[in-house]
């Protein structure tokens, strides 16, 4: 094993896991990977939960005894998910009080199909911070459109927050523009503006999954020539906006109030094409003050043979644009891409939502005690 991880940490990136179970947390796994591994938060989102709950690993009593008080299967898969999140938090509590709140974090996400309702998610999100109720918490917000409104009222209460979904540059300028608006909130409402956090996860492989598909049909040297190159060009140009956008004057009157910048999180860095490196997500987008989420086998993969080579942003923006306008150039519209995968995240996650109350319910009905 090379230290790859410890050189990733050294530059300033924060190593958070994109994976919870409660096998994870019980086998002390977690606080492996956290005392050797360097990983200092955690991601969940609908996807993960499904996983980890239908696999019925460490599960069963808690599934028992929800049957027997007859709760709802929403209220089961809250408090199954809400308990995982809790304890994790716990066990890195630590992290957050060496970071100053900057780390130790664990995210849980607001119910996947009220990302287009805004006063929904609100409320969710709400009752999520109150019942996991740890100050290392970050609740979880699509970027939709609706979510956005959503962002602002949320970090106006006092709420840490990450921001989910982001594809598109458009979008991730107007997530901090949320992020600030919902600051200044805080603020005019006199809350301590040094205790909220939030994080951007600005999502990288699926934007190559979808463009080198579209680039695939075209099947022209050109094409061959653009693919694996939009998703990087995409994220290094979204850590230029963030830098734009946290040295305005707009946001120096926040620093000066005690606020946190909002760091970018790199979200699906998991490689999905095979001809590309497995590491190539991380490698190759290493900044100081940013996040990266990673599945387990891309942090093994970082372990064993990642390749750390200082800041892998400074001094690309003028590359990326280049290579996200000869996607253009081939006739592949961003904004049509960008729009696609927004939509299908949102889809995804509620299938998997979906997913996870059928299979929770079958449970619920397996361990029902029988009447008598």
């Amino acid at each position: 094993m090379t230290d790859a991880l410890k050189r990733l940490s050294d530059e300033g990136v924060a190593i958070w896991l994109d994976d919870l179970s409660r096998k994870r947390i019980t086998s002390g796994n977690l606080a492996e990977l956290i005392d050797q591994q360097h990983v200092v938060g955690v991601t969940t989102n609908p996807s993960i939960f499904q996983k980890a709950i239908s696999s019925g690993d460490g599960y069963e009593q808690q599934l028992a005894d929800l049957a027997a008080r007859k709760v709802t299967v929403e209220e089961a898969i809250r408090m199954i998910t809400t308990a995982d999140v809790r304890d994790a938090a716990d066990i890195l509590r630590p992290v957050f009080d060496e970071t100053g709140g900057q780390d130790g974090r664990v995210s849980i996400e607001v119910d996947p199909r009220l990302a287009h309702n805004t006063a929904a998610t609100i409320a969710e999100a709400k009752q999520l911070a109150w019942l996991v109720d740890r100050p290392n918490t970050l609740i979880k917000i699509p970027a939709t459109k609706a979510g956005l409104p959503a962002i602002t009222e949320v970090i106006g209460l006092g709420i840490s927050v990450n921001v989910t979904l982001i594809f598109s540059l458009e979008r991730y300028r107007e997530v901090m523009d949320a992020y600030l608006a919902g600051l200044e909130k805080a603020k005019a409402a006199g809350l301590d503006l040094s205790k909220i956090r939030s994080v951007a996860s600005f999502f990288v492989s699926r934007v190559d999954t979808e463009i080198d598909k579209r680039l695939d049909a075209q099947g022209t040297p050109e094409a061959k020539e653009a693919r694996g190159k939009a998703a990087l060009a995409n994220a290094r140009l979204a850590f230029q906006a963030y830098e734009e956008v946290f040295s305005s004057d707009r946001w120096a009157a926040l620093d000066k109030a005690g606020a946190n910048r909002q760091r970018p999180l790199w979200a699906s860095t998991g490689v999905k094409d095979p001809a590309y490196k497995d590491t190539l997500y991380v490698d190759d987008l290493v900044a100081p003050g940013t996040v990266n989420t990673m599945p387990e086998a891309t942090l093994e993969a970082v372990a064993d043979h990642g390749q750390i080579t200082g800041n892998t942003i400074a001094g690309t923006y003028e590359q990326a644009r280049a290579d996200l306008d000869a996607v253009e150039r081939l006739g592949i519209s961003y904004d049509d891409v960008v729009q696609v995968l927004e939509d299908e995240g949102v889809e995804k996650f509620a299938s998997s939502w979906n997913d996870l109350l059928k299979s929770t319910e079958a449970e619920l009905q397996r361990l029902a005690p029988s009447e008598g």
